[in-house]
């Protein structure tokens, strides 16, 4: 029978043999790990959450008579948050339909002015007829010695004032037309000088509600209630919570196979592991991070130590996912980049055909249906005015 030492020395033999294959096969499955997915994978937990901050200011001055919404709060597009005193906004208005009024009734003036110059005109030439007329006659009548002298030079002064007369009437209905050029009165300069200020003016009674230009959550609220605004005054910002991206910050020896379009995993700090969000690469910044800092480095100087530097790498998140898993701006993140697929450029060789939707406006353009509709209604009412004064006075 063997002895206990040969039947523990055969035991330790087994227990090494079967540790060095463990151990191997383990390399070996590390290795094949490494060569198929590890060596195509960048990652960085120096990456952060951002997103647009988007500040409301006025554009019209005021004193501001409430604040609709505070910090933390859900805002829509086009949501009213600090309604402006509108009093002087509305005087405006109404001067400037008082104007336009006024325009109106001006210009139906110069078209009266025009008709009656014309019936001056056919008066003039009538009247310079009837003195040529006087004399031709006396020109026969003084050769047969009919007529006294001065009654012949008196005739043909007449003749004179009367051709003058002619050429004044003429004069005023060409500088007249000159003015209007047969233009409706609605399109006349002065008109329409008028009705573009009744617009800037009920414009800036509209814009006397300053409104929310997108949907996101309120931040940094600084007005208060009875506060004089003034136009370019910052008066809170809206944060856009569903139209996030992440800055990661990746060394430059790690870009080397990062191309746009590439596919990320994105784990934040706020909820562990348990929730994965699945980015793209957008691009890449300009320039490193040290450079563009307030106060960028500068190693002309003989002492000098290698940094690795780091780049922004932005990643697009998705919609649906921040919906299902919100965000805050500034939170930590870690990202973990896909290089395999190299296809992409490292850099954009085109402009963008679109701006991304979370820096459009998501508010309508202003509709002008209701102004312009006054406007209308104000032009139709003098000029019917107009006409009618004047068919009274004969014109």
């Amino acid at each position: 029978m063997p002895d206990f030492d040969t039947l523990r020395a055969g035991r330790r033999a087994r227990i090494l043999l079967l540790l060095t294959g463990f151990f191997l096969a383990a390399g070996v499955a590390w290795g094949i790990w490494w060569a198929l997915v590890l060596r195509y994978e960048e990652n960085t937990d120096d990456a952060y959450v951002s997103g647009n901050t988007v500040t409301v200011m006025p554009q019209v001055a005021g004193r501001v008579t409430a604040v609709l919404a505070d910090d933390t709060d859900r805002v829509e597009a086009g949501q009213a948050l600090v309604p402006i005193d509108p009093v002087d906004a509305r005087l405006a208005y109404e001067h400037a339909l008082v104007s336009l009024a006024s325009a109106v009734r001006e210009t139906c003036k110069l078209e009266a002015e025009l008709r009656q110059s014309e019936a001056n005109i056919a008066m003039r030439k009538i009247d310079l007829q009837r003195q040529q007329g006087n004399l031709e006659r006396r020109q026969q009548l003084i050769k047969d010695k009919a007529v006294r002298k001065e009654e012949f030079i008196h005739s043909i002064e007449d003749v004179a004032t009367a051709r003058h007369a002619l050429s004044v009437a003429e004069a005023q209905r060409n500088a007249l037309t000159a003015v209007l050029l047969d233009t409706p009165v609605a399109e006349q300069p002065a008109v329409r000088e008028a009705a573009s200020a009744v617009r800037e003016r009920w414009l800036d009674l509209q814009r006397a509600t300053v409104r929310s230009p997108v949907r996101g959550q309120v931040a940094r609220r600084a007005v208060q209630v009875g506060e004089y605004v003034t136009p370019g005054k910052a008066l809170l910002a809206v944060v856009p919570l569903d139209s996030l991206w992440v800055d990661a910050n990746f060394k430059e020896s790690q870009l080397k196979r990062m191309r746009i379009g590439q596919p990320a995993l994105i784990t934040a700090d706020m909820y562990g592991g348990s929730v994965t969000y699945h980015g793209t690469v957008q691009g890449f910044a300009a320039g490193t991070g040290s450079v563009f800092s307030l106060l960028p480095p500068q190693n002309a100087t003989g002492n000098w130590i290698k940094v690795v530097q780091r780049v922004p790498v932005r990643i697009a998140l998705q919609e649906d996912e921040l919906r299902e898993h919100p965000l805050l701006v500034g939170l930590s993140v870690t990202v973990e980049v896909d290089t395999r697929n190299q296809d992409g450029p490292m850099l954009l060789t085109a402009p963008r055909p679109d701006p991304p939707a979370s820096l459009a406006a998501q508010t309508p353009p202003v509709d002008f249906a209701p102004v312009d509709e006054r406007i209308n209604a104000i032009i139709a009412a003098n000029i019917q005015a107009a006409s009618a004064s004047s068919h009274q006075a004969g014109l």
